[in-house]
């Protein structure tokens, strides 16, 4: 990407609530990859967060980006900013206010992106999961804004939190053999690489979900991206900023714990199964406070929980009564690690 280059290819992955603050994205963009700071709800520790819920999420953009700029002077640091949030167009320019490298943008297609960024510097990168989702999102920013992204991000179906695929889809790939969402991400690649020709220039890409290790990065590599996006992995970190027992839950999880699950807004995600979400899955109906407007699509009113609630239970502790998203792979982390020992593990 022009005027800016991350040392490393490997992207932090974005986790809200709280998952992927300052302290973490500083801490990977300062180790040369790109450090993500969630917009989700990133406000929640402000004293008025109840009251002045946007207010407060704006203004907290500003304070982590501080944080990881600080932790990172000449690191590449940007925000995942979902298309699903209410205030998205906000976010995003809040975002560039502050100075970000880069706009990491899914749970929806950000289609009107890049008239938001417009006139600004900041690097667009859209989040896809199916070849149809790259070819809709492509053919339109071409039409209307004569542009194409800089980073092309593509999410498959081993990723935590919320997923780009339907529960059918879901079911196809986890009852397929290993590797067959890879006809998938070349479809994808060569969307990217249509569309980069015509353009004269190469858009570059990422593949992220379920890479654990050096020989997921690999076969990642071997694919044809330019970099891997990498979440899970950093939840069990030092530098993480969800609160320990957040992490140790993970530490905790045994494979038949993690779970595809339903969203309040009905998008299939990942997460551990827990006494919460024992709960929700046999249809009890979670009370919940006042909203928070987090979500376009949700309706307060019948929604079975509060996701913002559940979030927040989560990132600061309270395991038991909070949503705990994670990547399929969850169960296999045994202990806190450090960023750097991370990174070291996935790239040679």
């Amino acid at each position: 990407m022009q005027n800016i280059k991350a040392e490393l290819p490997i992207i932090q992955g974005g986790m809200g609530v709280g998952i992927s603050l300052g302290r973490l994205a500083g801490a990977v963009a300062r180790e040369g990859g790109i450090g993500v700071i969630s917009a989700a709800q990133i406000g929640y520790e402000e004293e008025d967060f109840d009251r002045n819920t946007d207010k407060a999420n704006l203004r907290a953009i500003q304070k982590e980006y501080d944080k990881a700029r600080a932790l990172a002077p000449s690191g590449v640091i940007g925000f995942n900013i979902m298309v699903a949030m209410r205030g998205y167009e906000e976010c995003v320019r809040a975002a560039i206010r502050a100075g970000a490298d880069i706009i990491v943008s899914g749970a929806g297609l950000p289609m009107e992106l890049p008239k938001i960024a417009e006139g600004s510097q900041v690097k667009l990168a859209p989040i896809v999961s199916t070849a149809r989702a790259a070819r809709v999102l492509l053919r339109y920013w071409d039409k209307k804004y004569r542009r194409v992204p800089d980073l092309l991000i593509i999410e498959g179906p081993l990723a935590g939190g919320h997923l780009g695929f339907t529960q059918e889809q879901m079911m196809k790939y986890q009852s397929a053999q290993a590797g067959a969402y890879d006809a998938e991400i070349r479809a994808i690649l060569a969307v990217a690489k249509e569309y980069g020709e015509r353009y004269e220039r190469r858009i570059l890409t990422a593949l992220g979900g379920g890479i654990r290790g050096r020989e997921e990065a690999a076969h990642a590599f071997s694919l044809g991206v330019d970099a891997i996006q990498v979440a899970t992995r950093f939840v069990t970190t030092r530098e993480c900023d969800a609160d320990i027992r957040y992490k140790e839950a993970y530490l905790k999880a045994s494979r038949d714990q993690v779970a595809i699950v339903k969203s309040p807004v009905g998008m299939p995600g990942r997460a551990i199964l827990n006494p919460f979400m024992e709960r929700v899955m046999a249809g009890e109906q979670i009370p919940h406070g006042p909203c928070h407007r987090c979500l376009k699509n949700c309706d307060p009113a019948r929604t079975p929980y509060c996701i913002t609630e559940a979030l927040i239970h989560a990132v600061r502790g309270e395991v038991e009564d909070g949503l705990l998203f994670c990547g399929a792979y969850a169960y296999e982390a045994d202990r806190i690690e450090t960023v750097r020992e991370v990174i070291d593990s996935l790239l040679p």
